[in-house]
C-alpha cells in the first residue's frame, strides 16, 4: 500500500489518467448496452470516420481515447500506461506528460482516420492504445538522451518492445494498427520538441 501511494505521488498524472479511464469504463459499462456493444460505444463517443468527417464530430478523435471495448481491452492498456507512465512522468514532468499522452493519442487517431478515408474501410474504434504507444515512442527518445539507458530500460529494449507490440497488432484482427504506429511516431516527435534536458547523464 505504501509503495502504491509513493507511485501515485511520484506520477500523479499517470495515476489520474488511469483513474479517468477506469471511471469512464465503469460509467459506459454500467449504462446502456455495455462497453462491448458497438452501438452504445458509438453513442458514448467512439471514433467512426463517417461521423467525424460528414457530421463534423471532431471531438470523437479525443473522446475515443478514453473508451474501451471490454475489461480486457481496458486492463491491457492501463497496465502498459502504468509501467511506462511511472517511469516517464518523473523525468519529463506533469505538463509534458499530459501533452505527450493527449497529442500523441490524437496523432495516432488522425493517422487512423486518414487510412480509413483512403481505403474506405470504416470501423468503430476506441481505446487508449494510440496514447500508450505515444508514451512508448517518448520513452525511446528520453532514454536515448540519457546515453541509451534509464534505470532498467535501454533503447534496444524499448525499440524491441515497440516492434513486438506493433507486430502483435498486425497478427490480430480488429486492431487499429495505424493508431498504434501514429501514436508511436507522434509521441517520439512531440518529445523531441518538448524535452530538452539541461544535462546529459
Amino acid at each position: 500500500m505504501d509503495d502504491l501511494i509513493k507511485d501515485i505521488k511520484k506520477s500523479p498524472v499517470t495515476a489520474g489518467l488511469i483513474a479517468i479511464n477506469i471511471l469512464i469504463f465503469l460509467i459506459v459499462d454500467l449504462t446502456g448496452a455495455g462497453s462491448e456493444n458497438t452501438g452504445h460505444m458509438l453513442d458514448c463517443g467512439a471514433a467512426f470516420a463517417p461521423y467525424i468527417i460528414e457530421k463534423k464530430e471532431y471531438y470523437r478523435l479525443f473522446s475515443c481515447m478514453f473508451l474501451h471495448f471490454g475489461i480486457t481491452h481496458l486492463l491491457n492498456n492501463m497496465l502498459v500506461l502504468f509501467v511506462l507512465g511511472e517511469r516517464l512522468e518523473p523525468i519529463v514532468g506533469k505538463v509534458k506528460m499530459i501533452l505527450i499522452y493527449i497529442l500523441g493519442g490524437l496523432t495516432g487517431n488522425l493517422l487512423s482516420l486518414y487510412f480509413e478515408m483512403k481505403t474506405n474501410f470504416f470501423a468503430v474504434s476506441a481505446g487508449a492504445s494510440g496514447a500508450v504507444f505515444a508514451l512508448m515512442g517518448s520513452m525511446i527518445y528520453v532514454i536515448a538522451r540519457h546515453k541509451g539507458r534509464l534505470a532498467d530500460l535501454t533503447v534496444r529494449r524499448m525499440v524491441l518492445m515497440a516492434i513486438v507490440s506493433v507486430y502483435l497488432g498486425f497478427m490480430k484482427s480488429g486492431v487499429d494498427n495505424a493508431a498504434h504506429i501514429g501514436g508511436l511516431c507522434g509521441g517520439l516527435l512531440i518529445t523531441v520538441l518538448l524535452y530538452h534536458p539541461k544535462k546529459r547523464f
